[in-house]
């Protein structure tokens, strides 16, 4: 039996996004969740930091950066330098190493189905996926079949401060591919909403032995298109075949 909500739950928000609690105080968690919205807020907010690690990598340190070691004119030189940017920009940066953190420990779960070949059994979804397919479910949505290729794709949409946080489901794909999801806007911008490999066994396969295989795909994103200005998307591989064309 799950025990009653406790006050400390507060704090396992960024564990349970990053997916490191483990299974008991995954579901604690959860079960507190529901009834909390300072938690599903901050939830929320972790989620949609994609369009923040771009930023973040502009003036992200280089490995010879953090390894050099500077003179004393030129340490005290950084030192006031450092000063004087940290009392205009310190939220902001923190915020975005916050996103790089979660970005980078997270970004090879933003591909949320179980993956695997025909053969093998994929490693265990991690908490967070319970959260995308419930944000998958919860936004503006729309999808089709592709005439030629079979593909089936979904994309649910979310207006947030920064543009559109968008979840792809993608189903009747098969592998080794990689592929991008595009968004397009009504003026002809392209923006990378998310990319991600489809294994040899694919997703959404309907029949496959295997039943990882027949779960469909899900992939977090976010474009800085607002909502009203995005005309479609297109599910492609990084080659340029198209797989899938989504009008909203």
């Amino acid at each position: 039996m799950i025990p009653p909500t406790q006050p400390d739950r507060h704090t396992d928000v960024g564990a349970y996004a990053l997916g490191v609690l483990d299974a008991a105080d995954a579901e604690r968690f959860e079960a507190h969740l529901v009834g909390c919205d300072r938690c599903a807020a901050e939830l929320e907010e972790l989620m949609g930091l994609t369009p923040a690690l771009a930023e973040f990598k502009e003036s992200a340190p280089t490995p010879e950066t953090l390894t050099a070691v500077p003179g004393p004119r030129l340490l005290n030189g950084l030192l006031d330098e450092v000063a004087a940017t940290r009392r205009g920009r310190a939220r902001r940066r923190l915020f975005l190493v916050a996103a790089a953190v979660v970005l980078i420990v997270g970004g090879p779960l933003a591909a949320l189905s179980l993956k695997g070949d025909a053969d093998a059994p994929p490693a265990a979804a991690p908490p967070l996926a319970n959260a995308v397919r419930a944000q998958y479910a919860e936004g503006e949505k729309a999808g089709s079949v592709d005439p030629v290729t079979k593909v089936s794709a979904g994309v649910s949409m979310a207006p947030r401060p920064w543009g559109t946080q968008v979840v792809l489901e993608l189903a009747n794909v098969k592998g080794p591919l990689s592929c991008d999801l595009v968004a397009v806007g009504k003026d002809g911008r392209r923006q990378t909403v998310t990319t991600w490999a489809v294994p040899k066994g694919g997703y959404g396969i309907p029949g496959s032995a295997a039943k990882w295989n027949r779960e469909p795909l899900y992939a977090a994103g976010g474009a800085a298109l607002d909502r009203a200005d995005i005309d479609h998307f297109e599910i492609s591989t990084l080659e340029g075949r198209r797989l899938a064309t989504v009008k909203v």
